[in-house]
């Protein structure tokens, strides 16, 4: 392979400099840069996996050595990149898609005035995640880890004169700190342990490591992975991050930086292989977020807000499948790459509603869209079948896998990983109904808006989008019809995956397959049916209701996500630094105040003796010579 794998990150991120250092000169055609350099990103990426299907499998692997990084005493670092059979999977989702959401986020985007700077924020976001997939050691997964995280930031905050989205994105970067902390223990723990901290060696290591050691780096690997990939209890943040523009919603929150925990994991399987408690937290972590997310994802009015719980969902079943081992990678990555497809497809759908909506995100006040935005109804719909696992779509071979592989586990565990999973899949099957019937069945609930400038009132006049975002939104469709069937459809990416992840066993299975498949397809149905019963044979109304379950209200509370981490963590941590200060004010404060106090009247009563006057003198040095002489003379008759 002689073409330059660094290309893959230089391209996007040049763009970004140019970008986001170019000023108002680029306004004109900043859009197309971005759009070109990470199209051109995307076609590197193409080229390497053509190559690539050109070679033997144990021979696909390469390294890139760029420049010794790091040569501090014992620590030696070098720059170097590798493409292998599970890089070149995220390399292509993430120039792909990202290239798609480019394109669509020209028209999104058409008339904000910092369109250019949008795309610079986009081009650093895909050169972040590019370099995250790409490392061949911790560290400069670490340094992408960290890029992703500002990227995010700066594109949930872009509108920052809103306070909402400012305080999102402050939110999302503080909680993914907490991550990011796990991150850098494990790789201390690493380098104290072996002395390396790049892949090849810390794995080959792995072996003759202390196995309380394995579990830690497990479990902070974990951590890190709950607050990237939005799990419990790190998930507070993916919610509050739709206050961005939608395209961010697509790229980062569906199809790249809430996968970057996976990949983590993945990569890492040779020590959750050798750690089974780690691997045990990794998946009731997958397991305990997949229903949390569902069950947020009911109560969501918000068509943004219960896409991003759908998201929190979809991501626990990935986790779910990479702690479940060597039997889960390969479909934890499946599933990892079809939902990228539909989910993000999903988001553009959800930003193209809005943007014939006049931003309306209440999906109350939406209702018989179907027969305004055709195109973005059927895109939506392919994406809709797809996620909630209905055959032949994509979601349906991916999904479907998991399930079976959590009930091929084994005895209890077995039936309650699968019987969660399985559960999961009903309620994925309901509110994603829910969100398809409330946004373009039933009657027409769109209402008049009074402009707050100027008084008018505006009826809202849904419209089609324009063939900048219809296109994507288009081809994403296409990818979650058939990326499923293509994955899967004799072990396709098994194999590919297997010089990396291992082979893929296969577990006895207590019960036959299609029992699983039969089942499964009929909780599906019944979801549906619930949610039909629900909001299309009953009218919706325009406001939600008060009188509501108790589970509801905490639903829509985000089952108090966020008042736990206040409970736990703020308000704890307020009276701790107010202790602190107060130990800062009274004691430190206080000693040093006290010393100087001390100082002062010690000086002014010494000051007394000092008056000046000569006779003064003469009377202390005769009365000091005088206690001198009786001090002698008591010696000597002692």
């Amino acid at each position: 392979m002689d073409l330059p794998v660094w290309l893959l990150i230089a391209l996007p991120l040049l763009g970004a400099v140019v970008l986001l250092l170019g000023g108002r000169a680029t306004n004109a055609w900043g859009h197309l840069l971005g759009c070109a350099a990470v199209l051109a990103s995307f076609a590197v990426g193409v080229v390497l996996f053509s190559r690539m299907l050109g070679q033997r499998p144990d021979d696909r692997g390469y390294h890139q050595h760029l420049f010794t990084w790091v040569p501090v005493g014992r620590l030696h670092v070098d720059f170097g990149l590798q493409i292998d059979q599970l890089s070149i999977c995220f390399v292509l989702l993430i120039t792909g898609v990202g290239s798609l959401i480019h394109v669509y986020s020209v028209g999104y985007m058409a008339h904000d005035p910092e369109r250019r700077r949008f795309f610079g924020y986009l081009n650093l976001f895909v050169a972040a995640m590019l370099l995250l997939v790409l490392a061949d050691n911790y560290l400069g997964l670490y340094v992408g880890w960290e890029g992703v995280g500002l990227a995010s930031y700066l594109l949930i905050g872009f509108w920052q004169y809103k306070p909402s989205a400012a305080t999102a994105a402050k939110k999302a970067f503080v909680v993914n700190r907490v991550g990011d902390v796990g991150l850098a223990l494990a790789l201390m723990v690493m380098f104290a342990s072996v002395g390396t901290i790049s892949y090849e060696g810390v794995f080959g290591a792995a072996g003759q490591m202390d196995h309380g050691t394995l579990t830690a780096i497990g479990l902070l690997l974990l951590l890190a992975a709950c607050g990237k990939s939005a799990q419990v209890p790190l998930q507070s943040w993916l919610g509050d991050a739709m206050e961005g523009p939608t395209p961010v919603s697509a790229l980062i929150h569906a199809a790249t930086m809430v996968t970057a925990g996976v990949y983590l994991i993945v990569r890492s399987g040779p020590v959750y292989d050798l750690a089974p408690e780690a691997r045990l937290g990794v998946v009731i972590v997958g397991a305990v977020t997949l229903l949390f997310g569902a069950v947020i994802g009911c109560a969501k009015d918000d068509i943004k807000k219960a896409l991003a719980a759908s998201t929190m969902s979809q991501i626990g079943y990935m986790v779910l499948a990479a702690g479940l081992g060597p039997a889960g990678y390969a479909i934890a990555i499946m599933h990892l790459l079809t939902h990228g497809f539909f989910k993000a497809g999903l988001f553009l759908g959800a930003g193209s509603v809005m943007h014939g909506m006049d931003d309306e995100t209440d999906m109350r006040r939406f209702g018989g869209l179907r027969t305004v935005m055709p195109i973005t109804f059927v895109t939506f719909g392919l994406g809709y079948l797809a996620i909630i696992g209905v055959p032949p779509f994509a979601g349906f071979f991916s999904k479907d896998a998991i399930i079976e592989t959590a009930f091929a586990a084994g005895g209890v565990k077995g039936v309650a990983l699968g019987g969660t999973a399985l559960l999961g899949a009903g309620i994925t099957a309901f509110y994603m109904t829910r969100v398809m019937l409330m946004t373009f069945f039933g009657e027409r609930r769109w209402r008049a808006t009074v402009s707050q400038a100027s008084g008018e009132v505006t009826e809202p006049n849904p419209h089609e989008s324009p063939a900048s975002m219809t296109v994507p939104m288009i081809v994403l469709a296409i990818g979650s019809v058939g990326a499923g069937g293509l994955l899967a459809v004799g072990g396709t990416l098994e194999h590919w995956l297997e010089p990396v992840v291992g082979a893929h066993p296969e577990a006895p299975h207590a019960i036959p397959v299609w029992v699983i498949t039969v089942v499964t397809l009929a909780v599906v149905a019944i979801g549906i049916g619930i949610a039909y019963r629900m909001y299309a044979t009953r009218p919706v109304p325009v406001t939600a209701p008060q009188e509501v379950s108790a589970l509801t209200v905490a639903a829509r509370r985000d089952l108090y996500g966020d008042a736990v981490n206040e409970d736990v963590l703020m308000r704890p941590g307020q009276r701790i630094t107010a202790g602190f200060v107060e130990i800062d004010d009274e004691g430190i404060d206080g000693v040093s105040s006290g010393l100087g106090a001390l100082v002062g009247s010690t000086s002014e009563w010494l000051r007394q003796f000092q008056t000046g006057f000569a006779r003064s003198y003469a009377l202390s040095i005769l009365g000091g010579a005088a206690l001198v002489i009786a001090a002698i003379l008591a010696v000597r008759v002692w």
